[in-house]
This record gives C-alpha cells, sequence and structure tokens, in this order.
C-alpha cells in the first residue's frame, strides 16, 4: 500500500447504502485511508449499512453522516461504491442527486464502481460522458447519452469510473492518484461506445446454488413450532365440536397423538 500519505488533509464521502458491493466499499476506502485521506460514510440513514458478496448478505458497516446532514462544500471528492441495491436505492433519493450535481458542478472529483453510474444517469449527469461500468447497465448509461467502454478504468476528466470487482487491482492503482489531484489524460472526442457482451460475466443463477441452506436445527424447530400449532387446532375443533370452551392449558398439553402423523 502506500507509505507516502499523499492524500492527507483530503477529506472523501462515501456514498453508499444498503446492498453495496462489500469489496467495493470496503477495498477503496481501505487504500483511501492508507493514503491519508479522512473517509466519511454518508447514507440515507442513521444506523448501518449491509454490505453484499453478490447475492450473499455480507457485513454491516456504520454510517457516519445522513445525506441530509452532508454538504458537498465540506469534501475534496466523491466515491460511490456499485452493487446490485445500492446504486438503485440512491438514484431514486433526491438529497442524493442534488448532492451529487452541486460535487459535480464544483469540479470536485468523483469515481464510481460498476452499477454505480447509474446515480450519475438518474442525476442527469451522464450525457456526453465517457465510462465504464458493469456491463449489466451499459445500455442504461449509454441510453442516457454517455460513451461505454468496456474497460476496467477509464477517466474523463474528473470522473473515474471502475468497470466491476474483478479490475478492483487497476481501480484502486488509479484511484488514490485521482483524489491527489493527477491531471486527466487528453479527452477522446471520437470515441463510440462498445458493443454489449454477448454473455453475462456472471451467472448469478450458478452463485445462488451456494447460498446457505437452512441448517437442521432451524428446519426441525420449524417442524415442531408447525406440530404445536396442528395440535393447538384440533384441541379447538374438539371443543367446538363438544360446545365447550377452550383452556389454555389445554391446548399447551395437547394430545401425543395429535403430532403422530408429523413424525412419519
Amino acid at each position: 500500500m502506500n507509505t507516502i500519505k499523499i492524500l492527507a488533509g483530503k477529506r472523501i464521502a462515501i456514498l453508499s447504502a444498503d446492498g453495496c458491493e462489500q469489496a467495493e466499499l470496503k477495498t477503496p476506502v481501505a487504500a483511501l485511508t492508507e493514503a491519508g485521506a479522512d473517509v466519511t460514510l454518508v447514507s440515507l440513514r442513521r444506523g448501518r449499512i449491509r454490505g453484499m458478496h453478490m447475492h450473499e448478505p455480507g457485513e454491516l458497516v456504520r454510517v457516519d453522516k445522513t445525506i441530509d446532514d452532508a454538504q458537498a462544500s465540506d469534501y475534496d471528492g466523491l466515491f460511490i461504491p456499485g452493487g446490485y441495491v445500492s446504486p438503485d436505492i440512491l438514484r431514486q433519493s433526491a438529497p442524493v442527486r442534488a448532492f451529487v450535481r452541486q460535487c459535480d458542478a464544483a469540479g470536485k472529483p468523483i469515481a464510481l464502481m460498476s452499477q454505480a453510474p447509474l446515480v450519475l444517469v438518474s442525476a442527469g449527469l451522464a450525457a456526453r460522458r465517457i465510462l465504464t461500468s458493469w456491463p449489466g447497465v451499459r445500455d442504461d448509461v449509454v441510453n442516457a447519452g454517455a460513451t461505454w467502454l468496456n474497460q476496467d478504468v477509464v477517466r474523463d476528466a474528473h470522473v473515474l469510473s471502475g468497470r466491476g470487482t474483478q479490475d478492483m487491482a487497476a481501480f484502486v492503482q488509479a484511484l488514490v492518484p485521482f483524489f491527489a489531484g493527477e491531471p486527466a489524460a487528453a479527452p477522446m472526442p471520437d470515441a463510440q461506445s462498445d458493443p454489449a457482451q454477448d454473455k453475462p460475466l456472471e451467472q448469478p443463477n450458478q452463485s445462488l446454488r451456494w447460498l446457505a441452506a437452512p441448517s437442521f436445527g432451524t428446519m426441525l424447530s420449524l417442524a415442531l413450532l408447525g406440530v404445536g400449532v396442528v395440535a393447538a387446532q384440533r384441541v379447538r375443533h374438539k371443543h367446538a365440536a363438544a360446545g365447550a370452551p377452550v383452556e389454555p392449558h389445554e391446548i399447551a398439553a395437547a394430545p401425543p397423538e395429535a403430532s403422530a402423523p408429523a413424525r412419519d
């Protein structure tokens, strides 16, 4: 990692919400912190947000400030991690869109990963940009007027975009110099969007196969709960047929034979 704190004194807002891709949050933030930056996790609500590993729940991360309390003028840059859920939640927030517009209008460096360019799209800031993103949102980016490149990292003036977690090393390598003020390369005025991919990079259905199944203890508890409900219902029906009220102790002591079918 960086031994020289080239980002010392820099204040970077990390804008994220529940469902962010955890690696896209933790790894860049660790690199920024290691380089001396003061990072603030800004989200829609107080408390903690849930990270994700694709479709599997990840860790909880504590929020430092809500978007309602955040001022773009307090920060020297903005980073928005991706994920299947977080950018979609963020783009629906008017305060988030306003915050991103203010950062853009001030020319502050804005870094985005994978699905995060969707926030630019909803903020009306994607037109005439040159961006990369998770290939699954390529059409959204292009339809918003941007040029989409199927590259690991793309720099366009004060906007840096990364394609996805698979390109993390290249993105982090570009991220710290970007926030340190490294000049942008010459623009690419004649760039054309790359075509959509012929097949997805990952098959979510395959990853879903490996999601944890309920434990035996959980399944047994649910089964016993079901047996208890059935037994209680049979007691109620028996007393209803006889016209007698049901006493609570009778439900708790339902006859063993009531649950016998469930053990077969």
